[in-house]
């Protein structure tokens, strides 16, 4: 139950009140109704009762005389279920009561009172009696009593009961209806704050809006102060890892000396071995800075989008710069308008390595394209160059995110598989139509394209063996 949504647990409670309402209300509604009716009969027999009296004479004995039966046939049918009888010195009743006679109970009414009674009567069944007392005047008492039979009261009930029921779960339906609309509109800015949270999770918003309903809008100013702790915390995170790798630069540059003086004195293996601890630890320190920045790359998405042909144009200057960059055809065909959910320095840094290994390897070509328009989804680098070989991008991916056991190989791909994992984004290896390598990279939610699954099929048909350690 716990673990319920807080709409349906409070649809539950209202469903279960509705419901628990409604029987109630069905059995009092029937509980009034047999009261009402029970009373209205209790009336008809008083009625009937002052009838007799009006009607009754006595002989010169005193015995009771009803000169003028009442009217209704059903004191004339045999148990009809509606019966009268005067006690007196003799007894007289009505001919539905056949040859029977009326027990009636001990019972001393005042004069002008009537007292109502359940006795039994014919056949056993239970009848309501309404009963008065005369007294003549030198005589003796006469007990004036009419009864009904409470079967057809009783039935009255049971209908009434059976019509109600399916108005009473009409009912419940439309109740039901309403208290769902009352939760959906009720619960409708938690919704807007679960979304606005989510949007925080993904970095398309910063914080929380404080435009909340007042029984959330404390909540929603303590997580935006957990927001703010936490982004201070990055933010020394970030200085920390900065100042150590500078702390780091001193004692790496002379780690760099010794071992120059060390080849100097003709000690190449000691120097090489030194060279290849101080690279590792230069290496080390290069991505815990690149991955301290990525980590708050998700707050920064939020941020104005980073240009693509404006980014990839600065790379190719300075590609262009070097000895292989100035040989080949840098082609930059991605839209000028286009853009990318990155930091400008991230998707710079990210480019910069794949761009790198693609002029390295690229035979006269070199391309980026981009797709979705303005608002970029995915950017290709393309060459012409010779391709992986098959299984490549595996231990192209394994030696980048295991620097350890791989030497220096690999570390550029490390850096911007970091920096893409921060943006939710991912990096893709196919065959590409200038003959070499596609490095494809996409957002995740991005279903991964064809070429992405047959890397080893497209793979297999270069025209010659890359190194695995590419990047």
């Amino acid at each position: 139950m716990s673990r319920l949504s807080l709409r349906l647990r409070l649809a539950l409670a209202g469903f279960a009140a509705i419901a628990a309402a409604l029987v109630l209300a069905w059995f009092g509604l029937v509980w009034l109704f047999e009261r009402n009716a029970y009373r209205a009969l209790a009336d008809d027999l008083e009625g009937y009762v002052l009838q007799i009296i009006g009607g009754l004479e006595f002989d010169p004995q005193g015995a009771p005389l009803l000169p003028k039966p009442l009217v209704d046939p059903r004191f004339q049918t045999p148990l009809s279920g509606l019966y009268w009888q005067v006690t007196g010195p003799t007894v007289l009743r009505s001919r539905s009561l056949w040859d029977q006679t009326l027990a009636l109970p001990k019972d001393d009414p005042g004069a002008g009172e009537t007292h109502v009674h359940e006795i039994a009567g014919p056949g056993g069944r239970v009848l309501l009696a309404s009963e008065r007392r005369i007294q003549r005047p030198g005589g003796s008492g006469v007990r004036v009593v009419v009864a009904s039979d409470l079967t057809r009261l009783k039935a009255a009930r049971d209908a009434f009961a059976a019509d109600l029921a399916p108005s009473l779960t009409l009912l419940g339906v439309a109740l039901a209806a309403a208290a769902w609309l009352q939760l959906t509109i009720g619960l409708r800015p938690l919704l807007r704050l679960r979304r606005e949270a989510a949007a925080i999770a993904s970095g398309d918003r910063a914080r929380l809006s404080n435009d909340a309903p007042a029984e959330v809008l404390p909540l929603v100013r303590e997580l935006n102060a957990l927001l703010d702790q936490r982004d201070a915390e990055m933010e020394r995170a970030r200085g920390r890892a900065a100042d150590l790798a500078h702390g780091l630069k001193t004692p790496l540059a002379a780690i760099a000396g010794e071992a120059r003086r060390l080849r100097e004195e003709g000690r190449s293996d000691v120097a090489d071995s030194i060279d290849a601890s101080g690279e590792t630890m230069r290496r080390h320190v290069e991505r815990e800075l690149a991955r301290a920045r990525a980590g708050s790359a998700g707050r920064l998405r939020g941020a104005p989008a980073a240009p693509v042909f404006d980014v990839v144009e600065s790379l190719f200057r300075i590609l262009r710069r070097t000895d292989r960059g100035e040989s080949l055809m840098l082609v930059n065909d991605a839209p000028r308008l286009a853009s990318a959910p990155f930091e400008r320095g991230d998707l710079t840094e990210a480019l910069g390595n794949i761009l790198d290994n693609a002029v390295r390897y690229a035979g006269a070509t070199v391309r980026v394209t981009c797709e979705g328009g303005a608002r970029t989804t995915a950017i290709a680098v393309e060459d012409d160059g010779p391709g992986l070989e098959p299984g490549g991008e595996t231990t192209v991916r394994q030696r980048g995110g295991r620097l350890d056991e791989s030497g220096g190989a690999g570390l550029g791909l490390a850096l911007t598989q970091d920096i893409l994992e921060a943006y939710r984004w991912r990096m893709d290896f196919s065959r590409s139509s200038l003959g070499g390598l596609k490095v494809r990279l996409a957002a995740i939610a991005e279903a991964p394209g064809p070429g992405s699954r047959h890397l080893e099929e497209q793979a297999a048909q270069s025209v010659s063996r890359r190194s695995g350690s590419r990047g």
